[in-house]
């Protein structure tokens, strides 16, 4: 399912090893994003890979994006991911 979410803070795109990326590089990028609903609307920090890592988004940008959220055990710890797919700019009006 796609949401409308606006970014609160990009990280810098940064280059990671990757068996899968051609060249052997993979964009990654974290950003802060926030479903609708002003200041109390929940916040999440997305993980962005690829293409959607590169694109050129501000706090303030409006974007369309589907999430997945993921959970992994490592030495008894639960962690939770959430990367972004198909992510969408929205033009401003």
């Amino acid at each position: 399912m796609n949401t409308f979410y606006r970014i609160v803070s990009c990280g810098d795109v940064q280059q990671v090893p990757s068996q899968k990326a051609e060249g052997g590089l993979l964009s990654k990028r974290a950003v802060v994003m926030q479903e609708i609903g002003g200041k109390g609307a929940n916040q999440y920090v997305v993980t962005l890979l690829g293409e959607c890592a590169a694109r050129m988004l501000a706090p303030g940008d409006w974007v369309a994006a589907r999430l997945r959220f993921q959970t992994h055990e490592y030495n008894g710890q639960v962690y939770q991911e959430i990367t972004a797919f198909e992510v969408v700019k929205l033009n401003a009006y």
